[in-house]
């Protein structure tokens, strides 16, 4: 469970310097981020805000996502769901 938080928590360390840059859509190497992923990111954001500022208050980048995992336990109720939804919108669609 810890090492599913601190792939989403990275997840969201991306996402939050990825969104604030607003690379064009899609690039050469990757397609663009689905409306389910980038709906997902922006309710991980918002749910985990205060868990960040409480938690890690003056921590960017991987030293914020340390603290995070650090703190896994402390995270909120709604902080988790949001992690656990942007892990569902990562995963591939099932094959068949």
């Amino acid at each position: 469970m810890k090492l599913q938080i601190a792939a989403a928590l990275a997840a969201f360390s991306i996402a939050g310097v990825a969104m604030a840059q607003e690379p064009p859509a899609g690039g050469a190497d990757r397609p663009a981020p689905s409306p389910e992923m980038m709906a997902a990111r922006q309710a991980m954001r918002q749910a985990c805000a205060a868990d960040m500022k409480t938690l890690c208050d003056g921590k960017m980048g991987r030293e914020a996502m340390m603290c995070m995992r650090e703190n896994a336990e402390k995270v909120s109720q709604p902080c988790k769901d949001a992690m656990a939804k942007m892990r569902a919108a990562r995963q591939p669609p099932p094959a068949g």
